[in-house]
């Protein structure tokens, strides 16, 4: 149970789990592109001790593996997961009242800590004071990766109905004035986008805190997918094994008395600059767009105060552990929300929200002859309605039946779709609606569309394990590859514009038809790249679900409309990469050149990744 951030990084060190790095970096790339090679081995948390430019610390990785974010939690883990349990399941408690006395000690034990003197142990400081760490090439700014916004409900004060979210702040560039505001990036829905609902409809503007560190449980609980009513401030306390101290500056601000940094200012109804562009989770830079602008009222640091930061970028990165611990932690949170749901799986490397993976039951259909999709398409609607579950743009849901299936052996759940599906009859669309804000695959900022792939029943095909003779020597599509049983992939021209595109799809579906059936085949993928889309599951995933639109990107070989509905023989997914796409995240060259030398024998990484 740690008090401060600086305890962590102590129990972390002496137990190998951290490396501190004496020599001095620069925050403009280096720093970022440092932890990226120490993550992508497996490595450990780091500290730089010498921040080029500013005097404070920064450590990053923490939470870089799943082992290491448990042991951090070790003392904690088991009481807390015990309190989201009964919140998930309160009959639970109903049933067994002594056997879960101690998780209900556990959640009183952690209610937030109101304490005076609120501003005990910080000095004040400017925004330039802080290490301003620009993560890629074409980044706008300086940005806080892992702050914890904190906003209280304008109509009803006080910290348990407050919100604690992690929403990315721009620090510098653009239009702010370094040291007079700053940006914050956050969709209207999140809870702090309901606060400033409400403090608009007022006139008046919305107070905000920005705290920077403190006990990693912290960070953990701004992150975090709570259930409805438990305070994200109260998990702190639980998985921390410590309250959450806070208490109020003279102007009126909520302090938390653990954070390393604080950072106090207000949102006034209207105020919009400019943010972005920033190297996002999906793997691609999100542009510039206005997004809330902050006043800065106070800046605040302890006296040792140590700056946390991580970098995102195509998967997997560090928010891929965090999202491993929060399943682990939330454990079978979906179930309960969600009637006749095994499993939901929002797959990592196709950026998290593109594409889900889904397991349920179909018990509607029981005396039919002909089994098809029912309760699966209304389980399959629930998901896209659940909080963030709602960005997804492709959903795969299967029935569970005679055989145990598994969202995590993606490889098989993929041939158990496809082995079963009616392509005239089970692709279900959702057209003009909303997807992640920082996917530039659709129409427009937060335009898109949605598809339900579901499937049930008997097997009704065997899914070719070589790349189909149909799909060879096809005219401006070349150098077919099998991704996946009954997944191939081919090469087209540059994409143009969609009415091109509409051309070029039907005639390439004509030329397949004209060949004969491919029923073993069902699922085509147009790309840039086929080599590299083949190569690994990974880059199945990233180049498929990232960058391709389901209303505007799906043809089909034979497809055609029944009654409204649209189906197929042969589904054509095109992924090549559009002009409203936005730019792949690349590393620069000349700053991994400079690096090298702390990875070299004698530097403070040398001989860290093995």
């Amino acid at each position: 149970m740690y008090r401060t951030l600086e305890a962590c990084i102590k129990d972390l060190e002496q137990n190998g789990h951290l490396v501190r790095i004496k020599e001095e970096v620069d925050p403009e790339l280096e720093m970022a592109a440092i932890h990226l090679r120490v993550y992508a081995a497996g490595g450990p948390a780091l500290l730089f001790e010498n921040v080029k430019g500013s005097r404070y610390q920064a450590v990053s990785n923490l939470f870089g593996t799943l082992d290491r974010s448990k042991f951090m939690f070790r003392q904690t883990w088991d009481s807390t997961q015990n309190v989201i349990a009964l919140r998930n399941d309160p009959m639970k408690a109903l049933k067994n009242p002594f056997g879960n006395i101690h998780a209900g000690l556990s959640g009183i034990k952690a209610l937030p800590l109101k304490q005076g003197n609120a501003l005990a142990g910080f000095k004040e400081i400017k925004i330039s004071d802080l290490p301003l760490i620009k993560h890629w090439p074409m980044d706008g700014g300086a940005f806080v990766t892992l702050p914890q916004v904190y906003s209280e409900d304008p109509d009803k004060k006080g910290i348990m109905k407050a919100n604690l979210g992690m929403y990315r702040v721009q620090l510098t560039g653009n239009e702010f004035e370094t040291n007079k505001d700053i940006g914050l990036h956050y969709q209207i829905h999140r809870g702090i986008g309901i606060h400033q609902h409400k403090a608009n409809r007022k006139g008046e503007p919305l107070k905000v805190s920005i705290f920077v560190g403190g006990p990693p449980s912290h960070t953990i609980s701004a992150v975090m997918p709570l259930p409805e009513g438990l305070s994200e401030m109260l998990f702190a306390g639980l998985l921390g094994g410590r309250r959450f101290r806070y208490g109020y500056d003279s102007d009126g601000f909520c302090i938390s008395q653990d954070a390393d940094f604080v950072i106090t200012g207000e949102i006034y109804p209207g105020e919009t600059k400019p943010e972005g562009p920033f190297g996002d989770h999906l793997g691609y830079y999100s542009l510039v767009h206005p997004f809330p602008v902050m006043r800065i009222r106070k800046v605040y640091a302890k006296q040792n105060a140590i700056w946390p930061f991580t970098v995102v970028g195509r998967p997997p990165q560090e928010d891929t552990s965090f999202g491993a611990l929060i399943h682990e932690l939330t454990g079978s949170a979906i179930k309960q929300e969600i009637p006749g749901v095994k499993e939901v799986h929002a797959v990592d490397a196709a950026g998290v929200h593109p594409l889900l993976l889904a397991i349920g039951y179909e018990r509607y259909t029981p005396y039919t002859k002909v089994k098809q999709p029912a309760e699966l398409l209304t389980i399959a609607n629930r998901i896209l309605g659940t909080n963030q579950l709602s960005l997804a743009k492709y959903l795969f849901i299967a029935a569970e039946e005679e055989q145990p299936l598994s969202t995590h052996e993606m490889p098989a759940f993929f041939s158990y779709i496809l082995e079963r599906i009616d392509l005239k009859r089970d692709i279900h669309f959702q057209t003009n609606t909303t997807i992640d804000t920082l996917d530039y695959s659709g129409s427009g900022l937060n335009q898109g569309s949605k598809v339900i792939f579901a499937a049930c029943g008997d097997k009704k095909r065997d899914l070719c394990t070589e790349v189909p003779e149909q799909l060879k020597e096809l005219r401006d599509y070349t150098n077919p590859r099998l991704v996946l049983p009954g997944i191939a992939a081919i090469e087209g021209p540059a994409f143009g514009s969609y009415a091109e595109t509409n051309k070029q799809m039907q005639e390439l579906s004509d030329a397949i038809s004209k060949r004969g059936g491919m029923d073993d085949c069902p699922l085509i993928i147009v790309c840039d790249d086929s080599t590299f889309l083949s190569d690994t599951l990974d880059n199945f995933f990233w180049t498929t679900f990232t960058r391709s639109n389901p209303s505007h990107d799906m043809y089909g070989v034979n497809a055609g409309i029944a009654f409204k509905h649209w189906g197929c023989d042969n589904v054509i997914i095109d992924a090549r990469t559009k002009p409203h796409h936005a730019p792949p995240l690349i590393l620069n060259p000349d700053v991994e050149k400079r690096i090298d030398q702390l990875f070299a024998k004698g530097g403070s990484l040398g001989g860290v990744l093995g």
